[in-house]
Parts: C-alpha cells; sequence; structure tokens
C-alpha cells in the first residue's frame, strides 16, 4: 500500500489479524494468546486493497481453486522462460564477445526490479491487482521482444531490465494476490505449490535451451515461450475482470473516482513518488556497477569515471533519505515498517542470504561447462540442485507451519545447513572434485535456504496488516534484489580483476595475445579439449577465482544469526481465527 503520510501510520490503533503488535507501538513479545482484530477499523484502506476483498466476497469456492491453479500454469511457465534464459545468458553475452559482463548485466537490472516492485505494490493497491498483472506481462513481453533482436550488448542489457522487472513483478503480484486469498497459516502451503513448477523446469528448461542453442538460436527460444506466457496469463485477467465488474454491480465494489485522465495522471505521479524512485534505484545502482567495471577503467580505482560513479551513487542515497524525510507528499518508502525489529530481520536476512549466494553463484555455469566439461543441460540441472531441493522441501516446510505455527526456530536450523552446504563448496569445487560432491553442496544450500527465505517471507507478512502485505513482500523483495546486487557486484569485481591476470599468468608464452579473446567468450575457453595447454590454463584461472569467490561468500554467512535472532517468536497458528472473520471466501 502507499504509504500516505507517516502521521496515518503512527496514529492508527488497530490491530490487524496479521499483525500481533500495535503498528505505532515499539516491537514487543507476541503473547501466546495473542488476539488480533480487522482490517476493517483501518483508517486508510487503499483503492486496490477493496477491490481484491470485493473479488474474494462475490467468487465462489470452485472460482477460488480454479484461479489456484490457473497462477499455477502461469508459475509454470514464467518459471520454465527464466530457466531458459538463464542457461542460454552466457552464451547470448558471448556472442558479443562480453561474457565477462554477466554480472554487470544483472546488477543493474536486479536494483531497479527490486526498487520498481515497491511501485507496483502502490500500483496494485492504488488501482488493483489486474493491473499491476498486465502491467508486469507487457514489461515481459517488451523486454523478450527486446532480446530476441538484439544484435549489441547495450540492447541485450536494457532488455534485461525490462524481462527482469517484468518477471520480479508478475511473482510479486501472484505473491501477493495469493496472500489475498489465504490465510497465514495456510499460505505457505499455496506459496509452496506455485513454487512446485520448478520441480519440472529446473530439468525442462535447459533442456530445451540446449535442443534451441543446438538446431536454432537463442532469438527462437526466447519469442516462443514469451508467446506461451501471454496465452497462459489470459485466463487469469479474464477472471479478475469479470469478478470485478460483477462486485460493481452488486454495489459490493464503489465506481470509478470520477477523475478525468489529466488528474489522475497528476494524482498517480504524487502516490509513486517517481523522485524518490529514481534516486534510491540510481544510488544503489551506481554505488554497485564499479565493482565489476574497474577493471576496464584506464587507471582502475583511481579512473575520474569510477570516482564520480560511486560519489554519484552516494550523494543519491542521501538525496532519497532527505527528499522522502522532508519533501517527498507520499513516501516511496515506509521507514516505519524497519521500526519492527522482526520486519527488519526478516527483511535483512532476506539480503544477506542473496548477496552470500550471489557471490559464488554468479559464473558457476560456466564453470561447470569450462571447468568439468558438462553441457548446458547437465551443467544447470546441477546448479539448479539448489532450486530443486528448495522447491522440493518447501511443501513439507509449509505443512509444518500450518500444524505447528513456528517460523522462527526453524530457521535458526536452517543457517548451519546453508553454512555447511557453502563452506564445502570451498574444498569440493576444485577441477579434480568429481562433479556429484558439487551437486551435494547444492542441495544443502538449497534446503537451508529454502527454510530461510520462506519463514522469513512469512515472518514479514505476520508482522503487518493485511492493507500493507504488498508494500510488505515490495520490502521483502527490494532487499532481496539489493542484496543479489551487491552479491554480484562483488563476483564481479573479483571476475573481471581476477580472472583476466590470471588467465595471462597461466597461458602458454605463444598464447598470452589470447588473453582478452578467451576472456570474453565461452565458446574460446571451450575450443580446446580438456587436458591441452590453453584448457588447462583456463581452467586453473577459473579455480583460482572461484575459491575465492566461495571463502567470501562463506564468510558473510553469519550475519544471517543475527538477523534471524532478533525475530519475535509469532505463531502464526493462533491468528487463523481472526483472519477468517475478517475477510471473504479464502483458503
Amino acid at each position: 500500500m502507499a504509504t500516505v503520510s507517516p502521521a496515518e501510520v503512527h496514529t492508527s490503533s488497530a490491530r490487524d489479524i496479521e499483525k500481533d503488535t500495535i503498528s505505532a507501538q515499539p516491537a514487543t513479545e507476541v503473547a501466546e494468546d495473542g488476539k488480533t482484530e480487522s482490517d476493517s477499523g483501518s483508517a486508510h484502506v487503499l483503492e486496490g486493497v477493496k477491490r481484491v476483498e470485493a473479488i474474494t466476497s462475490v467468487w465462489s469456492t470452485k472460482t477460488l481453486w480454479s484461479t489456484f491453479v490457473l497462477l499455477w500454469v502461469v508459475s509454470f511457465v514464467s518459471a520454465l522462460l527464466s530457466s531458459i534464459e538463464t542457461a542460454l545468458s552466457p552464451y547470448v553475452t558471448s556472442s558479443f564477445s562480453k561474457h565477462g559482463l554477466l554480472a554487470v548485466i544483472n546488477i543493474a537490472a536486479r536494483v531497479i526490479g527490486g526498487v520498481v516492485t515497491l511501485s507496483i505494490g502502490k500500483l496494485i493497491d492504488i488501482r488493483g491487482r489486474m493491473e499491476g498483472f498486465v502491467g508486469s506481462l507487457i514489461l515481459i513481453v517488451v523486454g523478450m521482444t527486446m532480446k530476441a533482436t538484439s544484435y549489441n550488448v547495450e540492447t541485450y542489457a536494457a532488455a534485461h531490465v525490462f524481462t527482469w522487472v517484468g518477471k520480479v513483478a508478475l511473482g510479486f503480484i501472484i505473491n501477493v494476490f495469493v496472500a489475498d486469498i489465504t490465510t497465514l497459516k495456510n499460505r505457505m502451503i499455496i506459496f509452496a505449490l506455485n513454487s512446485t513448477p520448478n520441480l519440472a523446469t529446473t530439468f525442462a528448461g535447459p533442456k530445451i535451451a540446449e535442443i534451441f542453442y543446438a538446431k536454432y538460436n537463442f532469438r527462437w527460444a526466447f519469442g516462443a515461450f514469451t508467446i506461451i506466457l501471454v496465452v497462459v496469463c489470459l485466463p487469469v485477467i479474464a477472471i479478475l475482470y469479470y469478478h470485478e465488474r460483477k462486485a460493481k454491480k452488486l454495489g459490493v465494489l464503489r465506481p470509478k473516482s470520477g477523475r478525468t485522465p489529466l488528474q489522475s495522471t497528476i494524482h498517480y505521479i504524487g502516490e509513486f513518488d517517481l523522485i524518490g524512485a529514481i534516486l534510491i534505484s540510481g544510488g544503489f545502482t551506481l554505488i554497485t556497477l564499479p565493482f565489476s567495471l574497474v577493471s576496464s577503467a584506464s587507471h582502475s580505482w583511481e579512473s575520474a569515471s569510477i570516482i564520480v560513479m560511486i560519489v554519484m551513487g552516494v550523494v543519491g542515497l542521501v538525496a532519497f533519505v532527505i527528499w522522502e524525510r522532508y519533501f517527498a507528499r507520499v513516501r516511496f518508502f515506509p521507514f516505519e515498517f524497519l521500526k519492527d525489529r522482526t520486519f527488519l530481520g526478516a527483511v535483512m536476512s532476506h539480503f544477506v542470504v542473496f548477496m552470500t549466494t550471489f557471490v559464488w553463484d554468479a559464473y558457476y555455469s560456466s564453470y561447470l561447462q569450462v571447468v568439468h566439461g558438462l553441457s548446458i543441460s547437465i551443467s544447470n540441472y546441477v546448479l539448479n540442485a539448489y532450486s530443486l531441493t528448495s522447491y522440493f522441501t518447501g511443501p513439507f516446510v509449509a505443512l509444518y507451519i500450518r500444524y505447528t505455527g513456528h517460523v522462527k526456530y526453524p530457521a535458526l536450523v536452517a543457517i548451519p545447513i546453508y553454512l555447511l552446504g557453502t563452506a564445502l563448496l570451498i574444498y569440493f569445487r576444485v577441477p579434480s572434485s568429481q562433479v556429484g560432491y558439487l551437486a551435494m553442496c547444492q542441495v544443502l544450500v538449497g534446503f537451508g535456504v529454502g527454510m530461510i527465505g520462506q519463514m522469513a517471507e512469512l515472518i514479514t507478512m505476520a508482522t503487518v496488516r493485511h492493507q500493507d502485505v504488498a508494500v510488505a513482500l515490495a520490502i521483502y523483495g527490494l532487499f532481496g534484489s539489493v542484496g543479489s546486487s551487491v552479491g554480484y557486484a562483488i563476483a564481479g569485481g573479483l571476475w573481471t580483476n581476477i580472472l583476466p591476470a590470471k588467465l595471462y599468468e597461466f597461458l602458454p608464452e605463444d598464447s598470452k595475445n589470447m588473453t582478452a579473446a578467451i576472456y570474453g567468450d565461452i565458446n574460446k575457453q571451450m575450443a580446446d579439449p580438456i587436458g591441452t595447454p590453453i584448457r588447462d590454463a583456463v581452467i586453473a584461472a577459473y579455480a583460482d577465482v572461484m575459491r575465492k569467490m566461495v571463502i567470501v561468500g562463506s564468510a558473510l554467512i553469519p550475519l544471517t544469526i543475527i538477523c534471524v535472532i532478533v525475530w519475535r517468536n509469532i505463531n502464526v497458528k493462533k491468528l487463523e481465527a481472526g483472519e477468517k472473520r475478517a475477510r471473504g471466501n479464502v483458503f
């Protein structure tokens, strides 16, 4: 929801079905027999929230479950497209001789994607879930069309921003809509079921990508699955549109505001705080990009362009805080949420997990193909063992939450498992290691990260009112996106500064002039068979930089313990009765 003013938040004394503490007060321990109340007493419920509550009040149970199924299909196709895109990315950048820019391309996309979710959260709260769903689909179509027709890395990078923002927005809106039509106790079950498509796409995506790359090209792959995604999204849009019209006819939902298009434009520009969005996204992007770009700058860290980017990034973030504090009519970022230690700990745990993971995961697919000689599909099977385990265990963790209501302690148990899986990579991520050991580490990491992520996301929603769930999930996503961009920045800095130097060091004397060409193209890195001088030099360079990445990632994981310890011991099962009274036909 849009945070209209700090006063509205701090003066509201309503206690919500999903918040066991008064939002205006400092966080306190949740009583074992804590009671909850409806959102109906809230002073400010935005139009988008009213719309979805109206929809759930007029649709049938059959429609509810049909919507769950359709959202599952959308999640399946979206996950399949993402899997194909991830598998092909090293080859797309290599086609422009820019394989080393994989991390750089992801930094800007993830920061902007995280920031945009706050705007999307406001959009779907102010306008409605359907409008946000359609908007995110349009972004994906535009981005994938640009990717399919790109012939230089600049166009591809811009396209990746559109695509990533659209996919993040689509997943975010699906999660918000699921939150709208479920209670806390059952919510993670539907979240987990919506993630089960990844069990199939983990294997199908890389294989499909390999077939397209071998027989056609990446352009056909991007185009075909974009069309399929549009087709499966249309029934969801139709259901939302039909039941919104039904709610209006029955008088459950009031008619439109009556504003003219110009008045609406002015109104929404103020509501979305465009200046704040530009300042925070620009600030984070300018601070993180130099770590990956510094190796190509003329004077390294002394380069004027690098210094200017960092300074402007810091200035942008400072300006954002000043703008939000003193000038913004509607705040872009609801800082008051961060006063709740449970909320802050949850989003920070998401930040740390994503940061530590992407430090060592950024170039992992390339590593498996270059060092171990795996194909596109097999390397991504190993890589995706991480997500496969996370999604497989998700429903079981969700059932545990349903029957016990516990959130904090399972997250604490998961952290040592995550640390073990990552630390073992230091030992096993060497050229002589068996690939099975690498897959084992991915399984351990996936189990730990999956459990931490589920618990953090649920407790983020449990600390806010229903009308604030969209913004809470947006902040949660923002911290994850910024965390992944920081991880990519660290990985990109290590990769671009160490790998070229190590390639030059290890390559035979008569091949040192090929350093730049080999560094920029994964196909050239694999051109010589394993066991030949050039390929062995490339493998040795990869091993050196990858080991450093894993060490850095492992060293940062203990920060997650601090983030989780500060959570209150909220039992979501005890909030069930209040939620059923407060909302319509929900699961």
